[in-house]
């Protein structure tokens, strides 16, 4: 009821207490009509979220509805398989949109950035609230390109379930097998949509044989489509043994039919549905024993007895376990399926209470959130998005963040419709939360109520720990885990348009760092020139976009540059001794270490100390040398690249008394740099991961052009009309090469990149390199 609900924002104006509890009906429609929230010209929203139609629901339990009729479900899907366009009709059929936003037109609700509009394309994820037959649904739309992978691993770390959309016509691409090793990760329930039925070229078969083979993952088939290609019109609800079919005269698709299979007018469809059904009952009964003991003894003799809603019931069991992925059919563009979809998100995937969390034993339903995501806006500052594990977060109270180890005031609460808010009172576990006023918070921070109440949960993991040893310590497991960024690839330097505007930028990359944590900026200390380092072409090109956009800086971007790496190839000793004399004090550190190659792959150095220097060693020193190696590591003696793939000794360490860290550090730091400046030392590059999809047509100048960029085939597999070609690439040989294969087959043949692992190059390419840096160096 609205007996506590104080404000509600709508113009951030104060609305009255309603007790609706005694007025009568008309009074309450009169109420409610004042309560429009403001919205900016432009999109059409039918009405206030909630208040579908005629029917009129307590705002209240809107806001905080049962947390078993919640789901947290995020979209993913390789580029162009059709994920924006799967949001945009959910969003209009569950009442929440007015008109059909279209991708091409680029007037969407979830890409509301200028450049996604312009290039069509999902760049940033974007959370939408909205609800559908009684439940509550947090949809995160998540972008499909290489360069920001970033931002579904963040999304999909808070996410209960999935919906993995797949390109009817080429079944599992690329970036589909990386989203489903981030949602294998995170442990993510996902059911699967077939998209683009209607596509010439479609083909459900080979898009369920290719999740099977590729995705190594057992498909429930609870659909068959009415046709492929042009030939669509519907689907077959294979569990209820109904066809849905939409009328050709509805635009939107929000009429269609559900119509019982008969003998008399299907028989042909009733036979393979039913044939279908039955191999769904065999499959799930192997994979869920409950319904398998249902399946034996009551319905043994004949399945067509056994109930839907007993059937649908055995799914959710199996997809929550992970076992299976279900596996639906349309086409979103052609406005068909979507209902059925959203019916299987509520049905199948899990709400947060269904999700096993063990960190929240330890808070005892005190507050436990985790920030996922952080935007800036220019008349609010930065926003942050919440996931609430356990625990109420309200607007005007203090949250302690336990990794910056710091206390923030959070001043207004939101509910996060794309690119437009809806001001609430209060939010309880299983949502998403959108909070105004928090400086200091980043991605990946875990969130308490009190610094006492984390540590209380921090004592109760302790206690947990005793029970059960592990390797992680107390404070470590309080944390929730936050997210991997990788490594960037690309790097170039940027420059104001003016000394004077070099405040602006740095304020406007600090802005950008921390809304994308895969965007690294760093000072060349030679020049000290701005680098800015990116995961992609497309990735550092948005950001010089977005400021010039958003901050309103004309910057110069220079050449782009491709992030190698350095490593030696044999042992050396090297000794160092600092003997300085600063004020009346006298700071002497001698080093003596040993620098060899790891076997193990590893980014930063590996240290270990002989016995006779780990002894007696205090935790201050300790830090001190790790630091000095570190710093050493950062930049390599032939390009100036980090070090990687090191293992360091440290035989001997002979401090002075009185002798401060910063020296001792000094000192570890120019050994390490003075033997590797005596190594063997090798250049590593960045490998890629290429697919190119072309036409058989055009593959022979295709693989010829790969030869001369040093390219590796492994094999060339055949989808339909087209050859999928896979092979490894350097990174530095691929610049540009989107032009080039436009060029080269007519515009007809797609790519995708992602970064493999770091490899030697070969002597000549590097003698080649480094005289080409040497004679850039001289440039600048």
């Amino acid at each position: 009821m609205l007996s506590n609900l104080r404000k509600f924002g709508v113009n951030n104006k104060k609305i009255p207490i309603l007790n609706i509890n005694n007025m009568p009906c008309s009074k309450i429609r009169a109420s409610l009509k004042r309560l429009k929230p403001y919205v900016p010209p432009g999109r059409n929203y039918s009405s206030l979220p909630g208040l579908v139609g005629n029917d009129i629901k307590s705002l209240h339990s809107i806001i905080s509805p049962p947390i078993a009729k919640i789901r947290n479900i995020g979209i993913m899907a390789h580029i162009d398989a059709g994920k924006t366009t799967t949001t945009e009709r959910i969003l209009y059929y569950s009442g929440y949109t007015g008109s059909l936003g279209d991708v091409d037109d680029g007037d969407t609700v979830t890409d509301f950035m200028a450049q996604e509009r312009e290039r069509g394309i999902t760049i940033q994820s974007a959370a939408v609230t909205f609800d559908w037959k009684g439940y509550r649904v947090n949809l995160i739309d998540t972008p499909g390109h290489v360069d920001f992978t970033l931002e579904v691993e963040r999304c999909l770390r808070v996410l209960d379930g999935a919906v993995a959309v797949f390109d009817a016509s080429a079944g599992v691409e690329a970036q589909t097998l990386t989203v489903w090793r981030q949602a294998d990760k995170h442990k993510v329930p996902r059911i699967c949509f077939l998209n683009k039925m209607d596509k010439t070229g479609a083909s459900f078969k080979y898009a369920v044989e290719s999740i099977r083979e590729k995705l190594k993952a057992k498909p429930l088939l609870l659909q068959l489509p009415l046709g492929e290609g042009k030939a669509f019109e519907g689907v077959v609800d294979v569990v209820s043994k109904e066809k849905l079919v939409w009328n050709r005269k509805s635009e939107d698709g929000k009429d269609f039919e559900r119509k019982p299979l008969l003998e008399m007018s299907d028989a042909k469809l009733l036979k393979e549905t039913t044939e279908a059904r039955n191999a769904l009952i065999e499959q799930v009964a192997d994979l869920d024993d409950e319904f398998a003991d249902l399946v034996l003894g009551e319905f043994s003799e004949n399945f067509d007895l056994l109930p839907a809603e007993k059937l649908q019931t055995a799914i959710h069991r199996v997809t929550l376990a992970q076992t299976a992925v279900p596996v639906l059919c349309g086409s979103a563009l052609k406005n068909k399926g979507v209902q059925p979809l959203l019916d299987a998100i509520t049905m199948y995937l899990p709400s947060p209470e269904e999700r096993n969390y063990e960190f929240l034993q330890w808070y005892k339903g005190d507050l436990c959130a985790l920030s996922f995501k952080v935007l800036h806006d220019k008349q609010r500052g930065p926003l942050v998005f919440m996931r609430i594990y356990s625990g109420t977060i309200k607007p005007q109270s203090a949250i302690y963040n336990i990794n910056g180890n710091c206390t923030e005031r959070i001043s207004r609460l939101l509910l996060p419709f794309a690119d437009q808010h809806i001001e609430i009172p209060s939010l309880t576990a299983g949502n998403i939360a959108l909070t105004v006023g928090l400086k200091h918070t980043a991605t990946g921070d875990t969130i308490a109520s009190s610094k006492s109440s984390a540590l209380a949960a921090a004592r109760r993991a302790e206690r947990e720990g005793e029970k059960k040893p592990r390797q992680n310590s107390e404070a470590e497991r309080l944390l929730l885990a936050g997210v991997e960024i990788p490594e960037p690839v690309f790097f170039c330097t940027i420059e104001p348009p003016s000394v004077a505007k070099q405040p602006d930028l740095d304020y406007a990359l600090k802005c950008l760092q921390r809304e994308d944590p895969s965007l690294k900026v760093k000072l060349d200390p030679d020049s000290g020139q701005t680098i800015l380092c990116g995961m992609g072409e497309l990735h550092i090109e948005i950001i010089h976009d977005r400021i010039k956009r958003e901050y309103g800086l004309e910057t110069y971007l220079g050449p782009l540059q491709v992030a190698y790496r350095e490593t030696i190839l044999n042992v050396v000793h090297a000794t160092d001794t600092l003997d300085r004399t600063l004020g009346d004090k006298r700071h002497l550190v001698t080093v003596e270490l040993e620098v060899k190659p790891n076997e193990t792959c590893c980014v930063t150095p590996v240290l270990k100390y002989a016995g006779c220097v780990s002894e007696d060693l205090p935790k201050a020193s300790q830090e001190a040398i790790e630091n000095g190696i570190h710093s050493a590591c950062l930049q390599g003696p032939l390009l100036g690249s980090p070090i990687q793939d090191v293992a360091i000794t440290l035989h001997s360490l002979i401090i002075h008394p009185g002798t401060s860290t910063t020296m001792i550090s000094a000192c570890v730091s120019r050994c390490v740099q003075k033997a590797l400046k005596k190594a063997d030392k090798q250049v590593l590059e960045p490998l890629m991961n290429l697919e190119v999809t072309v036409p058989g047509d055009y593959l022979s100048p295709v693989l010829a052009d790969l030869a001369q960029r040093r390219g590796t085939i492994q094999e060339i597999q055949t989808r339909q009309e087209n050859k999928i070609v896979i092979g490894f690439v350097p990174l530095a040989e691929i610049m540009g090469y989107s032009t080039v294969l436009r060029t080269l087959t007519s515009g007809s043949a797609t790519f995708a990149l992602e970064l493999s692992n770091y490899q030697a190059m070969n002597p000549q390419d590097q003698s080649i390199l480094l005289s080409r840096r040497s004679g850039l160096t001289q440039v600048l």
